[in-house]
Formats: C-alpha cells, sequence, structure tokens
C-alpha cells in the first residue's frame, strides 16, 4: 500500500489514463505533488504511473474504478484519501441523434459527465472547507455554450458542468476553496497524426494541443479563476452565442457537427 507524504499535497485527478487528464497527472506530479490517478483502464494508468515515478520523487497511487456506476464513485471516495486538488475530468461524449442512438450509452453520459463529478465535488469539497484551502478543477467543454444538435446530451451535460462550477466557485471561494471550470475547444493530441487522420478545416483553426492546454488549465487553477477557454480562437464564442439568435445557433452547430 502506497502512503501519500505527509509534506506533500495531493492531486486526484479522474479520466488520468489519457489526453488532458494524463497531461494534468505529469504537470502536477513535476510540480511535486502527490497523486491519485483514476480511470478503467488499468494499462495505461499503471504505464503513467510508472513514467511518473521514474521522473519524479512523488508517490502515485493508481485506482481503477468505473465512475459510470455508483460502485466506481463510492470505491473512489472511500480509497482516495486526503485530498488537496480535485480533478474531475474523466468524462465523454457520443455523436449522433439522441433517437437514434442507445439510450443507455446516452444515460451512462449523464452518469459520468453529472453525477460522478457533482458527488465528488461535494464529498471533497467538503473536506477542503474542513481544512479551510483546496482547489476543485471540473473540465466542461467549448460544448458547455452551445445547444448542440446531433451532439444534444453531451452538450447538456456540459452545459451543467459549467453552470454548476460557476456556483460553486462563488459559494465556497470566501471559504479557501476555489471551482475552475476548464472548456476546452478541439484538443490536438499527436494520435490524429499518428493514425493519418485529416483534420477539418474548423478544427485545424481552433485546434490548441493538449500539453497547452493542460498548462492553461493547471495555471489558472492555481490562481483560482473561475473558468478558462484555452485558444484565442474560442475566446469570442461566449460572446458570439449571446448576441446571435438561437435558430441560427442550431443550424451553424448542426453543420458543423456533419
Amino acid at each position: 500500500m502506497i502512503v501519500m507524504s505527509e509534506k506533500r499535497e495531493c492531486a486526484l485527478i479522474t479520466g488520468a489514463s489519457s489526453g488532458i487528464g494524463l497531461e494534468i497527472a505529469k504537470l502536477l506530479a513535476s510540480q511535486n505533488y502527490d497523486l491519485v490517478i483514476c480511470a478503467r483502464r488499468e494499462k495505461e494508468l499503471q504505464d503513467l504511473a510508472e513514467e511518473i515515478n521514474r521522473q519524479h520523487t512523488v508517490n502515485c497511487k493508481v485506482l481503477v474504478a468505473d465512475l459510470t456506476t455508483e460502485e466506481g464513485v463510492d470505491l473512489l471516495i472511500k480509497d482516495s484519501g486526503e485530498v488537496d486538488i480535485l480533478v474531475n475530468n474523466a468524462g465523454f461524449g457520443i455523436l449522433g441523434d439522441h433517437l437514434d442512438m442507445q439510450l443507455g450509452r446516452q444515460l451512462e453520459m449523464i452518469e459520468l459527465n453529472i453525477h460522478a463529478l457533482t458527488r465528488l465535488s461535494h464529498v471533497f469539497g467538503n473536506l477542503m472547507v474542513k481544512k479551510g484551502k483546496g482547489r476543485i478543477m471540473n473540465v466542461a467543454s467549448i460544448a458547455s455554450y452551445i445547444s448542440g444538435p446531433s451532439f444534444a446530451v453531451y452538450c447538456a451535460t456540459k452545459a451543467y458542468v459549467l453552470s454548476y462550477s460557476r456556483a460553486l466557485h462563488k459559494e465556497l471561494k470566501n471559504k479557501g476553496v476555489t471551482v475552475t471550470a476548464l472548456c476546452p475547444g478541439y484538443v490536438t493530441t499527436g494520435f490524429q497524426e499518428v493514425a493519418g487522420m485529416e483534420l477539418s478545416k474548423m478544427e485545424k483553426l481552433t485546434a490548441v494541443p493538449v500539453k497547452k492546454v493542460a498548462e492553461i488549465a493547471v495555471k489558472s487553477m492555481h490562481k483560482g479563476k473561475r473558468e478558462v477557454m484555452p485558444g484565442i480562437v474560442n475566446k469570442p464564442l461566449p460572446l458570439v452565442t449571446k448576441i446571435t439568435p438561437m435558430w441560427l445557433q442550431l443550424i451553424i452547430v448542426k453543420w458543423v457537427l456533419k
């Protein structure tokens, strides 16, 4: 059993086996945080833990859990120990018309993107308030600002994450705990290039490398910012959605997602 250092603070990161979560884990390890990394894929987590242990002197605890289930969330809460930073990164989306897709999978999306995130924020947020300090990062999306035909449930879950995080930040800030909503757009991981995947013009225009997203996210979290949207091209979106009629927004989003 790994015992976390008494001198170092600890960060819990969900969805740490790939993408943004993986890069945030590496970055926080380089900043001398002990880690609890969680995902469903054990091999990827073990590989990450081994890499971190080779490069840093921090402790890295691996927890394999399916956060679409109550049991998985219970396990994570029970085994994480004391947490100073919570990164709710686990989440997924499915592209397709709502009625044409399997309902069960969409309900799993709601369980992970909303229910698990809310439970973890509530449990660890309370513990942070008792200590008088803490940081929570909830990974939302640029999709938080739009209604997305063919992405209906995903956009709705991310709108929840953003709204919830904004309100929670206000509630907890004077208690020493800040909540940061990360709203990334299209993120490049290098997988696309290796796989020979051609990026669309929109993706090329708005894409931000995953390491850059992680750097911006962690920096903003440490500063206690309420929300952050990586990518200069993405930043006008909240204003654009306020001044663009909804009927036109829906047409544009439907076209972009084709």
